[in-house]
């Protein structure tokens, strides 16, 4: 999964307007040529390890076992990554792939401001310019956050309208990103969305499962 129309059994898809579909297909058989590539591969690779931290570590959290009596409990420590989340995973991966496809700019929204920060770095670091809509109620609220994308270099759009926070950043963030969607990459952090982002993030993110997977068995 997914099938060719992006659905994960009944679920997924392209709930869209008309004019995405030609776009979101596009953004899909680019992602389906750069990631058979052995430079995209190596790249990304190479900056999970030398630039992300990764592998992250395999912590096992014995008095929390012990506490709760039976199951031992391990944690991924995906806090211990650059940018202090799992979010540079997938950030890394969308914003190479927007460059590929020559993107001018990437764009995003942020809550708390952890996928903005991600965002920011990995935009930085490719060299592709980054736009992230926040609420200025977040914005007040995160200032930790709000301080590090702007050092990274990412236009911080606030927002005032509505509640004043991430639900009005996504639709403003969209707005944006509607004046021109053939030169600028909307960047969805979690399996959202409309189809190919969910089976995107999903195979940024199955980093942390394959590690997982190594460093248990190195552990029996």
């Amino acid at each position: 999964m997914p099938d060719e129309e992006g659905f994960f059994g009944e679920y997924g898809g392209q709930i869209i307007p008309p004019e995405l579909k030609a776009i979101m297909d596009d953004i899909d058989r680019a992602y389906e040529e750069v990631r058979q590539t052995k430079e995209f591969k190596d790249e990304l690779a190479s900056l999970y390890a030398d630039y992300v931290g990764r592998p992250s570590p395999i912590f096992h959290a014995r008095r929390l076992s012990e506490q709760q009596g039976g199951a031992q409990i391990f944690l991924k420590r995906e806090d211990l990554n650059h940018t202090g989340a799992h979010k540079i995973n997938h950030c890394l991966g969308e914003a190479l792939l927007a460059k590929f496809m020559g993107k001018t700019k990437v764009l995003a929204e942020t809550g708390a401001g952890q996928h903005g920060v991600a965002l920011a770095t990995a935009c930085s670091l490719v060299g592709i310019e980054c736009e992230i809509h926040m609420g200025e109620i977040d914005i007040e609220k995160e200032h930790p956050n709000v301080t590090k994308m702007k050092i990274l270099g990412c236009k911080l759009v606030p927002v005032s309208c509505g509640t004043r926070t991430l639900k009005d950043a996504v639709d403003s963030a969209f707005e944006e990103y509607l004046k021109d969607p053939q030169n600028f990459f909307y960047a969805i952090g979690s399996v959202v969305g409309p189809h190919p982002f969910p089976k995107m993030v999903r195979d940024f993110q199955s980093i942390v499962g394959k590690e997982a997977r190594v460093q248990f068995l190195e552990k029996q």
